[in-house]
């Protein structure tokens, strides 16, 4: 049985929360780990601008100084966003992690964009699964020797919830590995929006891009193989993935690639179960809570963290004003905001391929 470790968010004089979220590492396991002049990706969310719900600096620094004393080597990282926003591509993911905190004067760390300016910098890892062979991982993220996720456990329109896994599988992919994951189709071409720059036809491997007469790109789809590097290529979001997966296939890609993100690589994995937020931290917003700030946690294992961390969110009391209560209650609260969600089919299926397990021992570290 997975054992995962908690701390709640109550502090007195001589022990505030960074001390205890110190403690709380260390009391996982943390130090078990082989640190020595290794590279070590510190995966976590920035947040978008004008999203105030994601996680707050002073905690990054509190596992950058942990590693640092270990004698690793961290580095803060995420990838590119396949959608329109402030994190698409990398010099504005840089700034927006900058202006929300996240700078090397702040947590001790250089931020380093996993899949590089324009989402294109990936490897693909060999893991020939049910739904991917090859998982297109940042390559920042691939080349690192060691992997710490740092994550906002909150709800999420299409998953249900963010949490290890998600942070892990999407939050870890390219663009073109994003793409894999919300898509079982290929790219079209927004006419409105094209430019006629040809900067896509220059990154097609597979001459699948032609113009129009009307100065307007158009993807063959029968030469497409879905890469998605002309979607990091265009300055002008004018090509987009089709978002036509299924929310059961979406949950169970995203395993797929938590797997390849962590193969082979010693991983360990934080749950911040605080301003839990109705919808992802993308959004360059955020509603009311829906539920009090419940408190950390910390595993090896990120199924039985995101699985301890569901049943602590559906545990606790709903807050009066939040989404939650205008709705009609039941115990599933993420089900509750995001009906047609399949979240317990991501965590089934990743103890399935062999990512942790849902079964855990909760243990309280004071």
């Amino acid at each position: 049985m997975a054992k995962v470790y908690y701390i709640d968010f109550h502090t007195k004089s001589g022990k505030n929360m960074l001390q205890k979220l110190k403690n709380l590492i260390e009391e996982a396991g943390i130090e078990k780990i082989n640190f020595e002049k290794r590279h070590v990706a510190i995966k976590i969310h920035f947040g978008e601008p004008g999203n105030l719900a994601y996680i707050r600096p002073n905690y990054a620094r509190v596992i950058v100084d942990k590693i640092k004393s270990l004698g690793g080597k961290p580095f803060l990282t995420d990838c590119n966003t396949l959608y329109v926003g402030r994190r698409n591509e990398g010099l504005n993911h840089l700034e927006t992690a900058y202006e929300n905190g996240f700078s090397p004067f702040s947590t001790n760390a250089h931020v380093i964009i996993g899949d590089g300016i324009k989402g294109t910098d990936d490897i693909e890892i060999p893991i020939n699964l049910e739904y991917v062979k090859n998982a297109k991982i940042g390559r920042a993220i691939a080349d690192s020797d060691i992997i710490i996720s740092m994550n906002h456990f909150k709800g999420h329109e299409s998953t249900g919830f963010g949490g290890a896994l998600k942070n892990l599988g999407m939050g870890c992919g390219s663009r073109a590995g994003k793409m894999e994951m919300h898509s079982s189709g290929k790219p079209r071409v927004n006419e409105v929006m094209c430019r006629f720059c040809k900067k896509c036809a220059e990154v097609c491997a597979h001459q699948a891009i032609t113009y129009l007469a009307t100065n307007k790109a158009k993807i063959n789809q029968d030469l497409c193989v879905g890469c998605g590097r002309c979607i990091g290529a265009c300055a002008f979001n004018a090509i987009k993935p089709i978002w036509n997966e299924s929310e059961e296939i979406l949950v169970k890609k995203i395993a797929e690639y938590s797997l390849a993100v962590v193969k082979g690589k010693p991983n360990f994995h934080i749950n911040f179960i605080m301003d839990v937020s109705p919808n992802c931290d993308c959004a360059s917003y955020n509603d009311v809570a829906i539920v009090p700030n419940i408190g950390i946690l910390a595993s090896f294992d990120p199924v039985a963290l995101d699985k301890a961390s569901v049943d602590m969110v559906n545990a606790a009391p709903a807050v009066e004003e939040s989404l939650l209560k205008q709705k009609k209650y039941h115990q599933d609260k993420f089900k509750m905001l995001h009906p047609d969600t399949k979240w317990e089919e991501g965590l089934i299926y990743g103890e399935k391929i062999g990512l942790g397990e849902r079964k855990y021992e909760l243990i309280k570290v004071k």
